[in-house]
């Protein structure tokens, strides 16, 4: 009996939850990747001809792929070559009505081979980001073990790629990753063989029942009476999930200042928060040489709102009276010039994140880890509880009939 718990534990508990490790793992490499690559100069016609190599990021228009594995990508006044060996490349799914609006993991990008690129329609977008190195008395962008090249390919508003690849790229469900259909199989396999083997035996057909109904373990979630806990499980994993989120788009702001924020701006601004709310903002150079600002205000001004600046969290999210901090490029006055009324501008680097959060980013950033824990604590003790209550109910059945 205790070979079958464990049998089933490891291919349907285990191996499947290893599986889901190394998902996230995944996804958290391509959010960082991308991250760290929105920090990289964008390719222009005076910088290709005037490289050193180096990493860069470039966005254009799908020209075509050759036979050799090179895509031509059309930028406003460049056309540059990306080689695919060994290339990340994703499609972007389009978030509803092409625009901002995307559930974590529902809207993932989907991994894709270099031979399905030739699938997709003309004039696809295409954002590449990586090393650009010299091959042939030109400069290709390329794939390095240290710095993997990442080429997405999506549609609608440049500005929401950023947000759509931090917010949606990571897995919806974890627990079903490329090696659960192999574990499941492998498992039932297993058990069913040690069935076979107690089935002619009739002083083990106890055994062999157990074997057979152990088989169908991944089941036992979607049942009741433990169906009610399942549905509590999922409800729970997709509120972590949706903090998880929350917690990555209330850190893109910051990614632009090399020192914690908290620390510059109580350094730069000492009683920021309290004596004088209004001051300018804390600000520092994108890669393009633009002029980044983040700043505080008690609460969005008419400008503000005649602007449309987009949330990047909702306002539901927001406690207290913890004002707003807005973030986008500062255009024609210093930052001492700023008033109180002013807002920011979108920023001419698309990948510059440009809108309002309800509240200081790292504090938000903070609590916001806080309740992805506590759910993900309180799914996994969910869903426990109802595989313990329908394994119980199993068994009695079981015993009463056998």
């Amino acid at each position: 009996m205790l070979v079958i718990i464990t049998l089933a534990l490891f291919w349907y508990g285990l191996v499947p939850v290893a599986g889901a490790f190394v998902s996230r793992n995944s996804w958290r490499l391509f959010r960082w990747r991308f991250n760290n690559l929105c920090l990289k100069p964008i390719l222009n016609y005076q910088l290709y001809y005037s490289a050193q190599g180096g990493e860069y990021r470039f966005l254009g228009i799908l020209e075509s792929i050759t036979d050799d594995q090179i895509l031509w990508v059309r930028g406003e006044n460049l056309t540059v070559p990306v080689s695919l060996r060994n290339a990340h490349t994703y499609l972007m799914p389009i978030g509803e009505g092409g625009g901002g609006s995307f559930e974590p993991g529902e809207d993932a990008p989907e991994r894709i081979k270099w031979s399905e690129i030739s699938t997709l329609t003309g004039e696809a977008k295409v954002f590449v980001g990586g090393v650009l190195v010299h091959r042939d008395d030109r400069w290709v962008f390329e794939s390095t073990r240290e710095n993997p090249l990442i080429v997405i390919f999506y549609d609608g508003d440049d500005r929401f790629l950023t947000i759509q690849a931090i917010q949606a790229g990571r897995q919806r469900n974890e627990y079903w990753n490329t090696i659960t259909p192999y574990s499941f199989i492998l498992g039932a396999f297993c058990l069913i063989v040690m069935a076979s083997s107690f089935l002619l035996r009739p002083a083990f057909r106890l055994t062999a029942l157990t074997a057979f109904v152990a088989v169908f373990t991944p089941l036992f979630p979607m049942i009741p009476p433990g169906l009610l806990f399942t549905i509590l499980y999922k409800k729970f994993w997709l509120s972590a999930l949706m903090y998880r989120s929350y917690r990555d788009l209330a850190r893109l702001p910051l990614r632009y200042f090399t020192e914690p924020f908290s620390r510059r701006y109580n350094k730069k601004f000492s009683g920021f928060s309290k004596d004088n709310p209004e001051q300018a903002p804390l600000s520092c150079k994108l890669p393009n040489g633009e002029l980044y600002g983040i700043w505080y205000r008690k609460a969005l001004s008419q400008a503000a709102q005649m602007q449309s600046i987009p949330l990047l969290i909702p306002e539901r999210e927001k406690k207290g009276k913890e004002g707003w901090y807005l973030f986008g490029a500062l255009r024609e006055k210093t930052a001492a010039e700023l008033q109180a009324e002013d807002v920011p501008a979108a920023a001419n680097d698309v990948c510059a994140v440009y809108g309002a959060l309800p509240g200081n980013p790292e504090i938000l950033a903070a609590r916001f880890t806080l309740k992805a824990h506590f759910l993900e604590i309180a799914s996994f003790l969910a869903f426990s509880v109802g595989m313990a209550v329908n394994i119980y109910f199993i068994r009695l059945i079981v015993m009463l009939f056998f």
